[in-house]
């Protein structure tokens, strides 16, 4: 497919749709080629939430924090 760069912003949301199907799409100016659309292969339709699931463990005392770090925080002075 190709369109003009008037058409291109005109339809832009509508030529991505075409790109992602495998369409390429070749914007042109004055009939010359200037740039082209095209589907990726890197992280499309990679979930985000959940996609790191099973992978990575969290430790049960993770929020467990030693008294001598605390101390500060909770307002005593002595760290024992």
């Amino acid at each position: 497919m190709r369109v003009t760069i008037a058409q291109a912003k005109a339809k832009f949301a509508e030529l991505i749709r075409h790109a992602e199907a495998g369409e390429p799409v070749v914007i042109t100016r004055r009939g010359r080629p200037v740039a082209a659309l095209h589907a990726t292969d890197s992280g499309v339709g990679m979930p985000l939430i959940g996609a790191m699931k099973g992978k990575i463990e969290i430790s049960d005392d993770f929020n467990d924090l030693p008294q001598d770090f605390m101390a500060p925080f909770l307002g005593s002075t002595d760290p024992e």
